[in-house]
Parts: C-alpha cells; sequence; structure tokens
C-alpha cells in the first residue's frame, strides 16, 4: 500500500513480522508524509532501517519501553550520502522552517532517528 509517493506501507513493518494494528495507520501516514518532506529535500532515497516495532520486538532488541516505534510514530533511516548527524541538522531544519512535525531527533553512529511525538525531545 503507497503512502506517499516514494514510501509504501511495508517500509514500515516490525521486523519480526508482527503485524501493525489498524489503529496506528494515521500514525504510520502522518510519518511517512513527513518524511516525504525530508525526501523531497534531499533528492535521494531514504532506507528504514526500523519503523514500528511490536511489544515483544521492541523488548528483544532493548528499545525503551516509551518507545514512538509501538506506536508507529518513528523511524529509523539512513541516507547514503549523509551521516546521521548531518540527516539530523537536515530534519531540525526543516523543522525550525515548520515543513516537518517537531518530534524526537538523535544520530546514532549508522543511523537517524525521527519521530512525531509533538514536541522537541533530544538525546
Amino acid at each position: 500500500m503507497r503512502l506517499t509517493k516514494n514510501f509504501n506501507l511495508s517500509e514500515f513493518d516490525c521486523k519480526d513480522g508482527s503485524e501493525m494494528p489498524s489503529e496506528l495507520l494515521a500514525n504510520v501516514l502522518e510519518l511517512a508524509e513527513n518524511l516525504q518532506v525530508l525526501r523531497d529535500f534531499v533528492g535521494v532515497p531514504i532506507k528504514i532501517n526500523s519503523s514500528y516495532r511490536s511489544l515483544s520486538h521492541n523488548a528483544n532488541i532493548g528499545g525503551s519501553k516509551s518507545s514512538q516505534h509501538l506506536f508507529a510514530k518513528a523511524a529509523d533511516i539512513v541516507i547514503e550520502s549523509k551521516s546521521p548527524e548531518q540527516v539530523a541538522n537536515i530534519i531540525k531544519a526543516l523543522i525550525s522552517e515548520g515543513k516537518m512535525k517537531q518530534g524526537g531527533i538523535s544520530a546514532y553512529n549508522t543511523f537517524t532517528h525521527y519521530d512525531i511525538r509533538g514536541h522537541k525531545a533530544r538525546w
């Protein structure tokens, strides 16, 4: 199922094969729409390493018990031509310009976390 011009629902699925609850579809659509803004800005594909997580998968990988991934509001992403820090800075700039939703951002060694929690969170 296509969510935006460049993102399909399957890219946001849980890596353990768990089905995303239908009540979370609005969240993942909003997340995809925000990531589409980033995709349009950078002009290159965005790889989603992790998005929706079931409770069991989140626990198995040591995720936070209050992770935005549990609500299909987060994605761990990679843009091949950019470092995680560069991606985080682009997202912050797009948020400050009112083009992306305020949320959680963190640059890890190999990916950038972005979520649409609705308030600023950095770690």
